[in-house]
């Protein structure tokens, strides 16, 4: 079957201007929040990738209207109908659970298949399972397929999270701003992308207070109403650029941006060696070789992001002696150490660290297997000798807008072929 392969021919060298997107990881949990409405809803700064267009379909299969333009997406759930939600399209990404805290929210029952996205080893629900139990839904898990949740009445609770989880903290708030009563989530995640969910729940009606801190207060309310809202920039797309203008840039500019979203790549980079000019919604990068050996783990916000271990990876082959990353979040994110070896890079893998050694990288066939190993392989490509050809896009597509177009405006030799 016929198939797109993006390709580039490294050694060119990139210089400047881009622009950043919304949040993918806000706008995959604000879509879903919508149905929460009561009237109509206004979008804008969406990123214009696949999961977004994904969520907005499974909108319309609840009979909600929907309006998606570029960066805007309209919204009137006046017509809202409670619907099982097609397994097929719940299965293309993993943020589709954010569905199963709306629904029950909005309707305290839903049928929903069971959500998939990128493969990096496990990554269960079990902590979104126990805030719904906390606030008094029942879970059958007895298909293969799907999950049915259902609860007669929704009660505030104290729910302490046993790992601190993005995802269950932004489901328990979806499903508890009607809750009766006040839900407190213990050990709550502080991502900004937490902090743009609960603002724009806020803008609508909700009584959310301490997101963005380990605790967060959330008081039931009988309707939220329609509001217009702006999705924060994405600070992973923003900081893949700036490893994309690290390895390959004269002078790049990197528009809407949030710095404090950034600091600790910020920092490792300056640790590197890279010149970066900061200011209040943007970052200029200068190359500057050579490059010293870094230590990198991730950790949960505000440390190193998980997704960007992967994307400052093949600036480490630049630098002057061994480098480690280690990641603390999702120890099988290493799919892209294979890859980098077939082009020629000297790393290896061992218990959830990567060792990074100098090396020259020629271009190969390689493939992305999951969204920031695909970003990955775009500045392996972009410092490479030679062609590189990525197979398996479609998971760089659902995480960076228009990213051939511009790395191509950057002067990358950049282009999609059909194989």
């Amino acid at each position: 079957m016929a198939q797109e392969v993006i390709k580039i021919r490294g050694g060119k060298t990139l210089k400047g201007e881009v622009n950043i997107s919304g949040a993918k990881n806000s706008a995959v949990a604000i879509i879903p929040a919508t149905l929460l409405a009561q009237g109509h809803v206004n979008l804008d700064g969406l990123p214009q990738i696949s999961d977004v267009e994904t969520l907005v379909s499974l909108l319309e299969d609840l009979n909600i209207k929907t309006k998606l333009d570029g960066t805007k997406l309209d919204v009137d759930t006046t017509q809202i109908e409670n619907a099982p939600l097609p397994n097929n399209k719940v299965e293309s990404l993993r943020a589709s659970y954010y569905m199963m805290g709306a629904m029950l929210g909005r309707f305290k029952k839903c049928v929903i298949g069971l959500p998939g996205g990128c493969p990096l080893g496990p990554r269960p629900i079990d902590q979104h399972i126990k805030g719904f139990k906390a606030l008094g839904a029942e879970i059958d898990e007895s298909s293969d397929t799907s999950m049915k949740i259902e609860a007669k009445q929704l009660k505030g609770a104290n729910i302490f999270l046993d790992m601190v989880s993005v995802g269950a903290t932004i489901n328990i708030m979806l499903a508890a701003v009607h809750a009766e009563g006040q839900t407190v989530i213990e050990n709550a995640a502080k991502e900004p992308e937490v902090v743009d969910v609960a603002n724009f729940l806020i803008s609508m009606g909700a009584q959310i207070k301490g997101a963005g801190t380990t605790t967060i207060k959330i008081t039931g309310v009988d309707t939220l109403h329609g509001t217009e809202y702006q999705v924060i920039p994405d600070r992973i797309e923003a900081g893949s650029y700036m490893c994309m203008a690290a390895a390959a840039g004269e002078e790049v500019v990197i528009n809407n941006i949030v710095p404090r979203h950034v600091e600790a790549l910020t920092a490792k980079l300056k640790e590197l060696g890279v010149d970066i000019e900061l200011s209040d919604e943007k970052a200029i990068i200068r190359k500057s070789e050579p490059y010293h050996s870094i230590d990198i783990k991730t950790l949960v916000y505000p440390g190193f992001a998980t997704d960007l271990q992967q994307p400052i990876t093949p600036l480490l082959f630049m630098a002057n002696g061994p480098s480690f990353v280690t990641d603390t979040i999702y120890p099988e994110r290493f799919k892209h150490v294979e890859e980098l070896q077939q082009m020629g890079a000297n790393i290896n893998k061992d218990n959830g660290t990567a060792t990074i050694k100098p090396s020259t990288l020629n271009g190969a066939e390689v493939y992305a297997s999951d969204l920031r190993a695909g970003a990955c392989l775009i500045v392996a490509g972009l410092i490479a000798e030679g062609v590189t050809t990525i197979y398996n896009v479609k998971h760089i597509y659902r995480g960076y807008t228009q990213i051939v177009e511009h790395l191509k405006a950057l002067g990358a030799e950049i282009w999609t072929e059909t194989v």
